[in-house]
C-alpha cells in the first residue's frame, strides 16, 4: 500500500464563473438590444449562480488519497485500489494508468475507485498516478490541485515450458538428480570392478563373482555413477529495452512499441529459473549493471520466489550503468547471458567465462523487428547495427558458445542444446 497523500487548501472561483459572468451580462445586452425580456432572463440563473460563487466566504478544504496495489484474476491484469476522503462537497480526479491514458471523474467526498488496467510489458512499471482538487457549489469553487500516490508494481513475466535444460560438461556436485561421471551412489551402471578395501559388501555382484573371478576369494562389486547437482547461472543485460516496433527505440511509450528486449529476457530469466528449480538444481541470478541487483545461488521453492521477484524488479539499466565486475561464477556451472549483443560488454564477459571453462549459453533476446515506418537513413542505420550484431554471434559460436533467439521457438532450441550434451557425453548426460 502507497502511503498516504494529504493536503489542504482555500477554494477559489472556478473559471466557470468568469464564463458565466461572461454569458450573463451578453445575454442581458441582446435581450435590452432586441427588446426581448425573456432573452434577458435566461442570463439571470447564470448571473444568481456567479454571484453566489463570488460571494461565498473563503473556505479551505482537505483531501486524503491512498492507493493499494492487488493482484488480478488476470496475469496480465493490474488492479489498483483508490480511497478518497474530503470534506468538500465532491472531489475531481486526474488518473493516468500504465498504459499512457488518462482519466478525469467526479466522485463524492468518500469514495472507493478500482482501476483495472491490461499491460503486455513485465517489470518495474507505473501503474497509477492521482491528482485531485476539492470541488464545490456545483463546481463554481475549486480547491488547488495535490500530487497523490504513484504505484509502481513489479510486475511478473509469464513463465514458457521447458522440460529440460542443458548441463554443463563435467558436474562436479555429489548430490542431485543428474548423473554425473564419477564413481558414487545412485547413478546409472558404471563397470564392474575387483573388490578394494573401502567398497561396501552389500555391493558384491556375486553372478559375476561366480562368473568372471579369478582366483578363489577374489570378489568383484558393482559400481554405479554418482548423482550430481548442477549449477544454473543467469545473467541478464538491462542495458537496452527495445521493442518491436523499431521506430519507437528511443522513446518512452510503452503502448506503441509491442514487446521489449527486457520482456523477452525476464521471461527467458523466469523459464529457466522455474526448469532449473523444478530439476533440483541450484540456481543464481545477476544483473550486469552497475549496482545491479543479485540473487545467490540457491534451490527450492522459497529461492525461486526470491528469483522472480528480482527478475520482476529488474529494468532498463541506460548505456551508462555498465556493470564493472564480473559476477562469481561457481565451478561447473551453466551460464545463461540474457542480451541483445548490440555491443560488445556482454559479448566479451560471455567469452570470458567460456575462456575459464564454463559452459555458455548465449539466448538472443532481441524480438522479431517491425521495420515500418521507416526513413531510408534509418533503415540503413538499422542494417548496419544488424550487421555489427551478426558478427558478434558469430564471434561467440566460434568460440563454442551455443546460441539461440528466444523470439523463435525457445522449447526445441533448447531441445536441441539438450540433445548435443548427450551426444557429445557418449549418451550420458554429464
Amino acid at each position: 500500500m502507497s502511503k498516504p497523500s494529504s493536503s489542504a487548501g482555500a477554494l477559489r472561483a472556478a473559471p466557470a464563473v468568469a464564463i458565466a459572468v461572461i454569458g450573463a451580462v451578453l445575454l442581458a445586452a441582446a435581450g435590452l438590444m432586441l427588446s426581448r425580456p425573456d432573452v434577458a432572463a435566461v442570463g439571470l440563473p447564470l448571473a444568481v449562480w456567479a454571484t453566489l460563487a463570488v460571494a461565498a466566504p473563503s473556505r479551505e478544504r482537505g483531501i486524503e488519497l491512498s492507493a493499494d496495489a492487488d493482484s488480478g484474476a488476470d496475469s496480465a491484469a493490474l488492479v489498483d485500489t483508490l480511497e478518497v476522503w474530503s470534506d468538500a462537497e465532491a472531489v475531481e480526479l486526474a488518473l493516468v494508468l500504465s498504459d499512457g491514458r488518462m482519466r478525469r471523474m467526479l466522485l463524492p467526498a468518500r469514495a472507493r475507485v478500482v482501476v483495472k488496467t491490461k499491460t503486455q510489458h513485465s517489470g518495474p512499471l507505473p501503474t497509477l498516478a492521482v491528482a485531485a482538487r476539492a470541488v464545490e457549489a456545483d463546481g463554481a469553487l475549486i480547491g488547488p490541485p495535490i500530487e497523490g500516490p504513484e504505484l509502481i508494481r513489479s510486475v511478473p513475466p509469464t513463465a514458457g515450458m521447458l522440460s529440460e535444460l542443458p548441463l554443463n560438461w563435467q558436474l562436479t556436485g555429489l548430490h542431485g538428480g543428474h548423473d554425473g561421471d564419477r564413481q558414487g551412489q545412485g547413478g546409472d551402471f558404471r563397470d564392474i570392478h575387483p573388490f578394494v578395501p573401502g567398497d561396501e559388501l552389500r555391493r558384491v555382484d556375486w553372478r559375476a563373482t561366480a562368473r568372471a573371478a579369478r582366483r578363489p576369494g577374489d570378489l568383484l562389486v558393482r559400481r554405479t555413477d554418482a548423482l550430481s547437482d548442477a549449477s544454473v547461472v543467469i545473467a541478464m543485460d538491462t542495458a537496452d529495452d527495445l521493442g518491436t516496433v523499431v521506430a519507437t527505440w528511443g522513446r518512452n511509450d510503452p503502448a506503441r512499441t509491442g514487446v521489449t528486449s527486457l520482456d523477452h529476457a525476464r521471461a527467458a530469466a523466469r523459464t529457466i529459473a522455474e526448469a532449473a528449480t523444478a530439476s533440483g538444481d541450484r540456481v543464481s541470478c545477476h544483473t550486469l549493471a552497475q549496482n545491479g541487483r543479485s540473487v545467490r545461488s540457491g534451490a527450492g521453492p522459497r529461492h525461486l520466489s526470491r528469483l522472480v521477484s528480482a527478475i520482476a524488479a529488474s529494468g532498463e539499466g541506460g548505456d551508462d550503468a555498465r556493470f564493472r565486475r564480473t559476477p562469481p561464477i561457481p565451478h561447473g556451472a551453466i551460464v545463461w547471458v540474457l542480451s541483445t549483443f548490440f555491443d560488445g560488454a556482454a559479448t566479451e564477459i560471455a567469452l570470458t567465462w567460456r575462456a575459464a571453462g564454463h559452459r555458455v549459453v548465449a539466448v538472443d533476446v532481441l524480438p522479431a523487428l517491425d521495420e515500418t515506418r521507416l526513413i531510408p537513413e534509418r533503415q540503413l542505420a538499422l542494417r548496419v547495427l544488424l550487421a555489427e550484431r551478426a558478427d558478434m554471434l558469430e564471434e561467440l559460436r566460434a568460440a563454442g558458445i551455443d546460441t539461440i533467439a528466444w523470439h523463435d521457438d525457445p522449447a526445441t532450441a533448447v531441445a536441441v542444446l539438450v540433445r548435443a550434451g548427450r551426444r557429445r557425453s557418449g549418451g550420458r548426460m554429464p
